[in-house]
């Protein structure tokens, strides 16, 4: 459990479908901390095949978190679709198959913060390329552009 900078002003407790509780609470902190400046600068092309490749050659491979866990997936929404509507068993079963999203939203999450805080640290300047992701998640590549997020 982690220390507060100051008391809370507010806190909102909220659930969600996986049946998790969250807590968030509004501090007020007395000055921002600034990462010590730095002279690189990047571009970034985002990509399917790779997730980024950078300016400076390095290329960033897709992790695939939803391929990964798909077959999973599958099973649970299998079981899901067999059972009664209505029945606690339906509700046990919405509650696993909302787990394992949650599971794997919260990994891709992760994984992007750990990536552009580490780009951030790195570059003072980052241009990335302008995307119509919206556009994209409409053509048949949708399950691979919604999968690299």
């Amino acid at each position: 459990m982690r220390c507060l900078p100051s008391e809370p002003s507010s806190v909102t407790v909220i659930k969600d479908a996986a049946g998790r509780y969250f807590a968030s609470f509004v501090v007020t902190i007395g000055e921002d901390e600034t990462l010590p400046p730095v002279e690189d600068e990047i571009g970034i092309d985002l990509g399917l095949t790779h997730f980024a490749v950078m300016s400076d050659g390095t290329k960033i491979t897709a992790p695939k978190f939803l391929r990964r866990a798909a077959r999973k997936l599958q099973r649970l929404q299998q079981a899901l679709a067999r059972k009664q509507k209505g029945s606690n068993r339906r509700k046990k079963a919405v509650i696993k198959v909302a787990r394992a999203h949650a599971q794997v939203a919260d990994t891709r999450r992760d994984w992007q913060h750990q990536l552009s805080t580490a780009i951030i640290r790195d570059n003072q300047a980052v241009y990335v390329e302008d995307l119509c992701v919206a556009g994209l998640g409409r053509t048949r590549l949708a399950k691979s552009v919604h999968d690299a997020g």
